[in-house]
């Protein structure tokens, strides 16, 4: 774990993702003031009286006076608006980074608004969260020992990128970077498209005449496979659409597999069935073992 030395953090968008943060900073030492701004006053209140942030502000020039870091953790439809905001306040020493789930987007739209001080801005993806979220649900512990990806474009100053890389060790995450290109195909496949699916199947079956009875009767395996419906639809329509090119490609991928499905049930191709359940249990089966190690 590094030591960060910070003076001032704000961060906007002081929920389960900024908020975990917040936490794992001061469990970890970090004496910084942290600042959140956001939309709502009562769930910055929130966050103030759980002692989450050390002040909630509405003023955006006064909560960046003197901040080392911006940390954006909102839904991603937002970060336009934000970095449009913080603009005229940035100072040469400011290290702007978000913690968005898509990255050609938020690089772009960075890229586009902060101009000559884009080189300030680092992209972040850490691989964490829960079905719940707002500030009740932060926990300092939230990033122990996940990934943290993060997407630098070329032209990325690498003091911001190292200073963002000690942000997230300090909360206890392994951080590793990529292009933004190549993180939106891999997210697209095994983040995006299984909320996707979760959400879809949920809808579909609390759309049927005899839901409550089809919910009665649910077990661990619907529980365990919708658990992320759960999450926040904001979220994840603003991921979705952010990111639409590679998740309609992944989307197109399993409606070719579950096409071949159907026809194996059809023609009660046993051979074939059995086959396929063997080769994504090995996969499973060995994805996990290798996630214990």
């Amino acid at each position: 774990m590094k030591n960060l030395i910070l003076k001032k953090l704000v961060i906007f968008g002081v929920g389960l993702i900024g908020g975990s943060v917040a936490l794992a900073l001061k469990k970890a030492g970090c004496t910084a003031q942290i600042i959140g701004v956001g939309r709502s006053s009562e769930s910055l209140q929130t966050a103030v009286d759980l002692g989450v942030i050390d002040l909630a502000s509405s003023n955006v020039a006064e909560a960046l006076q003197g901040a080392d870091i911006i940390l954006i953790a909102t839904p991603v439809a937002q970060t336009s608006a934000i970095l449009h905001a913080i603009k005229p306040h940035l100072t040469t020493n400011t290290v702007i980074t978000d913690a968005g789930s898509t990255k050609s987007d938020v690089l772009n739209c960075a890229q586009e608004i902060l101009g000559a001080q884009f080189n300030q801005f680092v992209g972040g993806h850490p691989i964490a969260g829960a079905e719940k979220s707002g500030v009740a649900a932060a926990t300092a512990n939230l990033y122990r020992n996940k990934n943290v990806v993060l997407t630098p474009s070329p032209v990325t100053n690498p003091h911001a990128i190292q200073r963002v890389r000690e942000l997230w060790q300090t909360c206890g995450a392994n951080v590793s970077e990529m292009p933004a290109e190549t993180h939106d195909g891999i997210f697209a496949a095994v983040s995006h498209l299984p909320h996707l699916l979760a959400f879809a199947l949920v809808d579909e079956v609390a759309s049927r005449k005899n839901a409550e009875q089809l919910f009665g009767f649910a077990a661990s395996g619907f529980r365990d496979f919708t658990r992320i419906a759960g999450s926040h639809p904001e979220m994840w329509r603003d991921i979705s659409l952010a990111n639409k090119t590679a998740l309609l490609g992944e989307i197109t991928a399993y409606q070719k597999e579950l096409s071949d499905l159907k026809q194996m049930l059809e023609s009660e191709d046993s051979e074939a069935l059995y086959t396929l359940f063997e080769r994504a249990s090995v996969a499973r089966n060995n994805w996990t073992d290798t996630k214990k190690l």
